[in-house]
């Protein structure tokens, strides 16, 4: 139903207008962040003496009536009031009469829409945060099973040194530590109460903005009331954290799809995430880490929109903001289910040790620590290095790999190459000889655990923290 602007407008809006006007269809979400703030608000009112305490107690009652409807699926929302807060402003108006028209009283849709994300994001960085918790906990379990799990590490696709599987699932937790940290940064950013900046200039009403704030659980209140309806730095941030999590998650997708691969073999998939072929009845694909790599785009693309949407925008409130939402939702929803699904997958997947243990003992992986092997003889590195290179060429040409060559052959090449060398290329001796901090060594190995469970420890701290002020 089409409607008029107050006594402003002569005409009805076109109804082709309403509907692109509209953002109830996506805003809805909202309900509970706009139906919490609203009873701060009225609180706030009555107890300036702005509105009488009697109408304050009867908005207060009627919002709680309508946020239980809503969370019971008893409440109608009807496009033509446009948004979540029109919606449950003129539901209060239609149950408790004049009072509920006193609701709007210091505020505008612009500082109203404002708090409502604020406190959204909040809620949602802790839950995410939580999510984000617990894969890491389930890395560093899948790393701690396989601590001596042995397997090549790649450069440019190619195998390049001998690692543990630990070691290359502890490398996706510390990228997902700095994930952490900037999640709590976005914490950051959303925790500044805009209520009562109004629509641009504040209110002539001598409100209590510390009060809501309180109230709320927000740190502090937006000291410029045109930055407090303008501001959308905190979901750009929150984006460019989503962008950069999801391109880790992609990243490890991409393993993920290799490693299950035939031409791999190196994991396998439990059935329950995994999907078959209506046409061909052999296959088995890993369809969850295709999506997350595709989502990852679409995360990305959001981004680029917001930050599009806003840099060409003068202060304060323009209806291009309304463009904040759709993204930061659909962004929020992928990253849930990306790290919900991919703990899940993760603990269950099977690692064919025998497979990878197959793979690093039949390369040339072990190269480096050959050369390495004549530095410590006493050659300066770059020779070892070009000494090392023509070995390899002389095994392949051979058909063979590094152990298989004999130590007559050996000599050709370098007298300071004596019996010991087979012990410098067991794939183990590779892989516990590089104990330098970070390194792939099983003894760093056990550090690096030790140091998660640390980290893991203080993330729940923070966790519990922020969960407390909600």
């Amino acid at each position: 139903m089409a409607k008029l602007w107050g006594g402003r407008f002569s005409k009805n809006t076109n109804e082709l207008v309403d509907a692109f006007n509209a953002s109830i269809d996506f805003d809805k979400r909202l309900y509970h962040e706009d139906i919490r703030g609203s009873i701060a608000h009225a609180g706030m009112l009555a107890k300036c003496g702005i509105i009488p305490a009697e109408d304050g107690e009867k908005i207060i009652a009627g919002l709680k009536d309508i946020l239980a409807d809503i969370e019971a699926g008893n409440f109608h929302f009807d496009v033509a009031l446009e948004d979540i807060h029109m919606n449950v402003e003129a539901r209060l108006t239609e149950r408790i009469g004049s009072a509920g028209a006193r609701l709007h009283t210091a505020r505008s849709r612009n500082d109203q829409v404002a708090l409502d994300m604020h406190m959204y994001m909040k809620r949602e960085v802790a839950e995410i945060a939580e999510l984000l918790l617990k894969f890491e906990e389930a890395l560093l379990t899948v790393a701690k099973k396989h601590e001596k799990t042995l397997m090549p590490g790649y450069t440019h696709l190619q195998r390049a040194q001998p690692i543990t599987f630990a070691h290359h699932m502890l490398a996706y937790f510390n990228m997902l530590q700095r994930d952490f940290r900037r999640l709590l940064g976005v914490w950051e950013g959303a925790d500044m109460m805009p209520l009562g900046a109004g629509a641009i200039a504040g209110t002539t009403f001598p409100i209590d903005r510390f009060m809501v704030a309180e109230e709320l659980n927000f740190g502090t209140v937006y000291p410029n009331s045109m930055d407090a309806v303008s501001d959308r730095d905190y979901i750009i941030e929150f984006l460019s954290f989503a962008s950069t999590l999801m391109m880790h998650m992609s990243r490890l997708s991409e393993e993920i799809c290799l490693w299950s691969s035939t031409e791999f073999g190196f994991v396998e998939l439990d059935d329950a995430f995994a999907t078959g072929s209506s046409m061909m009845p052999q296959k088995k694909n890993p369809d969850i880490s295709e999506l997350v790599r595709g989502k990852t785009g679409r995360v990305y693309g959001h981004l680029m929109a917001m930050l599009t949407t806003a840099k060409g925008l003068p202060l304060t409130y323009n209806k291009d903001l309304q463009e904040d939402k759709e993204g930061f939702f659909d962004a929020i929803d992928t990253v849930k289910f990306t790290l919900a699904v991919y703990r899940d997958m993760i603990l269950t997947m099977t690692v064919n040790v025998d497979k990878m243990a197959q793979a690093v003992s039949k390369d040339f992986s072990n190269a480096t620590d050959l050369a390495d092997y004549l530095v410590r003889k006493g050659l300066p590195f770059r020779q070892a290095h070009e000494v090392v290179g023509k070995c390899v060429a002389y095994a392949i040409h051979q058909g063979k790999f590094l152990p298989e060559i004999s130590l007559e052959e050996y000599k050709q090449f370098s007298d300071l190459f004596e019996s010991d060398l087979l012990v410098a290329l067991k794939p183990e001796r590779c892989v516990e000889a590089r104990k330098s901090y970070g390194g792939p060594a099983f003894s760093e190995n056990e550090k690096q655990f030790a140091i998660g469970d640390k980290v893991l420890a203080v993330q729940q701290a923070k966790l519990e923290e922020l969960q407390s002020k909600l």
